[in-house]
């Protein structure tokens, strides 16, 4: 586990999850949201942000933190990665954990409820497509996202 992708779904823990990986894995972590959205939530243009993410991946290691929906160009990274975790939890769990945090706008909570729907297959064909030889999790819950991380430490000796 060297170049690790977490997707899923706004809410989901994707960015705690990515910290905690770091943590324990000691591989840099980078938080997507923060180098895709611009002042005023505008997104990075497409073409600029394939470029960032070719920058980004070119790196020997990393933990890539995000999922941005209709405006995310994810075989990137989905093509440099050896392992991703796809956060599948449903959709009241990751409502409550964005209301809790801060307000969104309309097209987020539009992406939230159609995740399922919408980007769960997109991302599934993506993966199959781009990145046949990783390690693929899919984690429905946080029970499965604690298992998932005892997991690492045990295969690295961290757990007692």
């Amino acid at each position: 586990m060297k170049r690790v992708v977490v997707l899923g779904r706004g809410g989901a823990g994707k960015t705690t999850l990515a910290r905690q990986l770091g943590d324990i894995t000691g591989l840099p972590v980078v938080e997507l949201d923060k180098i895709f959205w611009r002042s005023g939530l505008s997104p990075t243009p497409h073409a600029e942000w394939i470029e960032l993410q070719q920058e980004l991946v070119r790196k020997e290691n990393w933990v890539l933190d995000g999922d941005l929906g209709p405006y995310d160009a994810v075989e990137v990274r989905l093509h440099a990665s050896d392992t991703i975790i796809l956060l599948d939890f449903s959709f009241f769990r990751c409502a409550w954990r964005v209301l809790r945090r801060a307000p969104e706008r309309a097209d987020f909570w539009r992406w939230l409820l159609d995740y399922r729907r919408q980007s769960m297959p997109r991302l599934r064909e993506a993966i199959s497509r781009h990145a046949p030889k990783a390690e693929v999790h899919f984690l429905r819950n946080p029970k499965a996202v604690t298992e998932f991380i005892a997991d690492v430490e045990s295969k690295l000796g961290l757990s007692g």
